[in-house]
């Protein structure tokens, strides 16, 4: 005759809270016992951003030379990629912190862990454009762009937001220049604009003006003057289009804030920090070169809201020093173990089925009681 064992139809507070428990010890393992995994892609960003430290490093070397002065209080740094408060070629206001954050040649394999992402492969075109006002993360740009030997197509802006590359005498055309001299990189800017309002510096005086031509011209390099913000867009993509010839565009890198870029301040504020891989919802876009190559699929890297985009990437936001190469979680990262995970799974799921689907856990549970019962019955006196 077989054993009949009763099972309740509800599951007690006891059992609940054994699962709660074994979940509890599961979840506590997983988040404990994690793993550092190397990110992709490791050796080119490694190689970026030591590429992007030398660049660094030249163009400070470079601003010593011309005898101009290094602030200590808005760079801490003693970078020499901070510009001035204000200066004849300043075009608007700045942030400095998203300046000092950018001082950070790990910037480099940001951008390069974006590009691969978006399937740039070594000579794959690459539209860029660059604005005066992030100097430090035009470099990082460029320097991931010469480490996958990319075929960049660049445009800049030579004026520049406060702290930016704003001095008269060592504007971004200068160091641009500083560092094909260098060999640094291998490519220069296919056409330089004015920068600012309507990308033609509108609100600067004619002796702004006339110190921006000059550093185009004093870098042989051919000015992009435009009639108006459409006339500039059009420009500009025709640029792109007959430089490219038969190259096919992979990726579009936009720095900043530049006004024929991202659209006027709307516009910049339409497309995410990072990596864009589809074209923003909203009927009410605003025209711009990421609008246009968006629309023709092309991805778009969006380098704005650094702070944010530093974060993401576990990079620090105003550094008290330059970081080391290969800082930063786009390099290495704690990932969770994944055989700690399936370990704590398996445990809860063994669990509820010996608690819940059968009565296993009932069982032991009975027993476990009957002993202690035994254990506290009085012992007969012999």
């Amino acid at each position: 005759m077989k054993k009949l064992y009763w099972r309740p139809q509800r599951t007690s507070a006891r059992v609940l809270l054994i699962l709660a428990a074994a979940a509890a010890v599961g979840l506590v393992s997983v988040e404990t016992f994690r793993v550092r995994e190397v990110q992709p892609f490791f050796k080119e960003k490694t190689e970026a951003s030591r590429l992007a430290l030398q660049a660094f490093n030249a163009v400070k070397k470079e601003r010593i030379r011309r005898g101009i002065a290094i602030d200590p209080e808005s760079d801490p740094l003693q970078s020499g990629l901070i510009g001035q408060l204000l200066s004849p070629v300043t075009t608007s206001t700045g942030h400095l912190p998203a300046k000092q954050t950018t001082i950070n040649p790990n910037f480099a394999a940001v951008i390069v862990h974006l590009l691969r992402r978006a399937g740039v492969n070594p000579g794959d075109g690459v539209a860029v454009g660059l604005s005066g006002s992030f100097p430090a993360l035009n470099i990082t740009v460029l320097a991931a762009l010469q480490t996958l030997r990319a075929r960049a197509l660049v445009i800049s802006s030579a004026g520049a937001s406060q702290w930016g590359a704003n001095h008269p005498a060592f504007m971004w055309p200068d160091m641009e220049s500083t560092l094909y001299r260098a060999r640094l990189i291998s490519f220069r800017s296919i056409a330089v604009s004015p920068g600012g309002i309507d990308d033609r510096a509108l609100g600067l005086g004619r002796s702004g003006k006339d110190l921006i031509q000059q550093a185009i011209n004093r870098n042989g390099l051919t000015p992009l003057d435009v009639k108006n913000y459409v006339d500039g867009l059009e420009r500009r993509m025709a640029l792109y289009r007959e430089r490219s010839s038969e190259l096919e565009i992979k990726a579009y890198i936009n720095v900043g804030g530049g006004t024929a870029s991202v659209g006027t301040h709307v516009g910049k504020k339409q497309f995410k920090p990072g990596l864009n891989l589809e074209r923003p919802a909203g009927a009410e876009l605003v025209d711009s070169v990421m609008l246009r190559f968006a629309e023709r699929g092309v991805p778009v890297v969006h380098l704005s809201n650094l702070e944010t985009l530093a974060k993401q990437y576990g990079l620090p936001t105003e550094p008290k020093g330059i970081p080391p190469v290969g800082q930063g979680s786009v390099f290495v990262k704690a990932e969770y173990n994944r055989w700690v995970a399936l370990t704590g799974l398996i445990a809860i799921f063994a669990a509820m089925l010996a608690f819940i689907r059968t009565d296993v856990g009932s069982r032991i549970l009975r027993s476990a009681a009957l002993r202690k019962d035994r254990a506290n019955q009085p012992q007969q006196m012999v």
